[in-house]
């Protein structure tokens, strides 16, 4: 578990990155939802956390392409690739982001 910071740290409609063990993640705040993907966009390396929050989807600032922050796929071109998903955890007040694979994950890496 990588710790990510109080809750209070990521306001509403807010993202925070942070340094994974094998990338970088962004942990976005969706109405008190916390959700937490691979910072890096899969079409062309921009950061996601930089990127625009609308309900549970973020628009990479670089060239507009959505991911779904429940699943990490994405929308539509320019992305084709989904990011991974990551599992939150709050204990305490405090946020913690599991950086394994999830099983879903898994299963998107092999569909595309």
């Amino acid at each position: 578990m990588i710790y990510v910071g109080e809750i209070a740290d990521i306001p509403v409609g807010e993202s925070v990155r942070i340094q994974g063990s094998m990338a970088a993640i962004a942990v976005f705040n969706v109405d008190g939802e916390l959700y937490a993907i691979d910072d890096t966009c899969t079409h062309q390396d921009a950061s996601l956390s930089d990127g625009w929050l609308e309900g549970c989807a973020v628009e990479c600032p670089l060239h507009a392409a959505c991911f779904d922050l429940r699943t990490g796929r994405p929308s539509g071109p320019p992305a084709k690739k989904a990011v991974r998903t990551h599992q939150v955890n709050v204990s305490d007040g405090v946020v913690y982001v599991d950086d394994s694979v999830r099983a879903g994950d898994r299963e998107l890496a092999a569909a595309e």
